[in-house]
């Protein structure tokens, strides 16, 4: 009897789908309806680690720390919905010579995955580019004073739940003190102190 339940359940949530009057979970609301804060950081690491994924040779990193916070109304009332915020820093020592091809590989790769570039800062001694995913995830990636590159995304609005640390592997260990660390570790490619070729 109570297989015979569940199965009418699904079948009438199928026929509720098919009628539209659920939202559906391709679309942008849709996806804002059904995900919460925990899904849509885990969205976020994706995000990030196929960022990662695209640039070569590949960068030593480690994650940051992570943020989340609630979305409030116009009014400053609570919406029972949330932000998340993941932050990875590069280990990888990028010359200065070499910052501005880092930086066009990445905005390059964000445009060939569909993503719109929103901002780009050209400053000589901290620049940075930002970018929105069509779901309107925010990336940026910044170059600190001391060259360290900082990868930084936040989610949209989404159901409130607790957040939990990323789950992918750094592939460096663990640095300790004050972030954002100094990058330490040498690239014959990154850290060449001659322009990219």
């Amino acid at each position: 009897m109570k297989s015979l339940r569940r199965i009418l359940a699904v079948l009438m949530l199928v026929a509720a789908a098919g009628c539209g009057l659920l939202p559906d979970s391709n679309t942008q609301e849709g996806r804002r309806s059904t995900m919460d804060m925990q899904q849509g950081a885990e969205t976020a690491d994706g995000i990030l680690q196929q960022t990662l994924a695209g640039i070569t040779p590949p960068l030593s990193w480690q994650h940051g720390p992570s943020t989340d916070r609630g979305c409030a109304a116009a009014n400053n009332s609570e919406t029972g919905t949330g932000t998340a915020t993941r932050r990875i820093e590069v280990l990888t020592i990028v010359s200065e010579e070499r910052r501005g091809s880092l930086l066009g590989v990445i905005e390059r790769h964000w445009r060939a995955l569909g993503y719109k570039i929103t901002s780009v800062n050209p400053s000589k001694e901290m620049p940075a580019v930002f970018a929105s995913t069509p779901d309107d995830f925010r990336l940026g990636v910044t170059v600190g004073d001391t060259g360290q590159f900082i990868f930084n995304i936040t989610t949209p609005c989404f159901r409130d739940a607790s957040v939990s640390a990323p789950h992918t592997k750094a592939n460096t260990p663990a640095r300790s003190g004050l972030y954002p660390h100094r990058p330490d570790i040498h690239d014959g490619f990154w850290s060449a102190t001659t322009p990219a070729p």
